[in-house]
């Protein structure tokens, strides 16, 4: 319906009014609509808002009618979000990057490498970099770490240990994991606008053109693949201009000319930086999904949003009513915020105190055991996207060594990796 090319000429409301047809009831009373972004969205008794959220496998629905004027516009498809790649909620943890994409990006990170960081000063991820790596090598760090849908990685995965001569302390994470931060996009662009704003017009472009080049390689795993796809479309009309690039002085209006050239069909993998509680509300969806081979989905992913630090108690409040009431029984029995993952191994065992006692998290009401090791990377890229997500809306710090929860999934992975450790990044 969203497809036929008169979809587009309706207007708002009379796309509402088609949909509001079409709602499904399942036989518990909750109501369904498959909607924007091409995602089925739940009904609110209490409030009558609609929440992203999957509906139940299996369970037989009727179609009903209901308001159109119910409806609100965030809701209806405009039919390019139709469009937008479902890409891969795996983390890096287990399955591989592809040796071909890791090979490629190794040769680039050698050749940039070799420039000065005189020509190209290291304006971001000075956290990450020594003072003497020139930024060239910084724009393919944050190029990955960008598309990534969740960037954690292997200790040891090729991927990051191309960099390893470059980096100025070792990675966050532990002995098995790198959890590794979502950098915001102003970050990339900081670098451009830099040498743009200090009259280096051919360095800025080197600079947009490695970022490219990054992307491009990254197309080859579906982990990166959506934002990638959002990257090369901001970033290439600069590099096809004859002029150096015209995107104003400020790194803030480069970041605006970046955002304004992604097409709209992209615009979910740009969700992180232009809404992030819509961000936030596609990563839970996401993670109940990834949960699909469990009994009760939605009791899943609240152990693992009970991780999640809630100072301000404003989570209830963005979970659609069937997760809000399950993640309800877990506050009330005292096992929310447990993100206390630095006084837990990555491999679930629980480690000594300083005063001779062991420190565990509490034990989930429910445990999550994934049958399989693609399924355990989906969930745990996905769980971890949602820390990365909430973090992102709220200011909340994901813990060095991991949420608990997720920390946990790791040690279902660990015997089944498919490369051999060689220590710490």
């Amino acid at each position: 319906m969203v497809a036929d090319p008169r979809w587009q000429g309706l207007s708002v409301p009379d796309r509402a009014h088609v949909l509001a047809a079409r709602i499904l009831v399942t036989p518990d009373g909750d109501r369904w609509l498959f909607g924007a972004h091409a995602r089925w969205h739940l009904l609110d008794p209490a409030d009558g808002r609609w929440h992203l959220a999957p509906p139940p496998r299996g369970t037989r629905a009727r179609q009903v009618g209901h308001p159109a004027a119910a409806l609100p516009g965030e809701v209806v498809p405009h039919g390019w979000d139709f469009h937008a790649e479902p890409g891969s909620t795996q983390s890096f943890i287990g399955p591989d990057v592809p040796e071909g994409l890791t090979e490629q990006l190794r040769v680039l990170v050698r050749a940039c490498g070799r420039r000065s960081e005189l020509d190209f000063p290291l304006t971001a991820f000075d956290e990450i970099f020594a003072t003497d790596v020139p930024s060239t090598v910084a724009a393919v760090w944050g190029t990955i770490m960008w598309c990534a849908y969740a960037p954690a990685f292997d200790g040891n995965e090729r991927l990051i240990t191309v960099f390893g001569e470059y980096l100025r302390r070792s990675l966050p994470g532990d002995e098995w994991v790198r959890w590794l931060p979502a950098p915001p996009l102003i970050d990339l662009v900081r670098l451009v606008a830099e040498r743009q704003r200090a009259g280096q017009a051919r360095s800025a472009l080197r600079l947009a053109a490695i970022i490219a080049d990054t992307a491009q390689i990254l197309l080859l795993d579906t982990r990166f693949r959506p934002r990638a796809l959002a990257m090369l479309t901001m970033v290439e009309p600069v590099l096809r201009r004859a002029e150096p690039p015209q995107d104003g002085d400020g790194d803030g209006a480069m970041l605006r000319a970046w955002l304004g050239r992604c097409p709209a069909r992209l615009c979910r993998a740009l969700l992180v930086e232009n809404d992030p509680a819509g961000h936030f509300a596609h990563t839970l969806y996401d993670l109940v999904e990834a949960l699909a081979f469990m009994p009760d989905p939605r009791r899943g992913a609240a152990t693992l949003l009970a991780d999640l630090s809630d100072s301000k108690g404003t989570l209830p409040g963005r979970l659609d009513h069937r997760l809000r009431m399950a993640y309800e029984e877990l506050r009330a029995a005292g096992l929310t915020g447990t993100s206390a993952a630095e006084s837990t191994q990555p491999d679930g065992f629980p480690v000594q105190t300083g005063n001779g006692g062991v420190s565990v998290a509490p034990a989930p009401v429910v445990e999550v055991a994934p049958p399989d090791r693609a399924s355990g990377a989906a969930v745990l890229g996905a769980a971890y996207a949602m820390g990365l997500g909430w973090g992102r809306l709220t200011g909340a710090k994901v813990p060095q060594r991991g949420l608990a929860g997720q920390s946990a999934l790791v040690r279902r992975l660990v015997h089944e990796r498919d490369d051999h450790h060689t220590g710490p990044v």
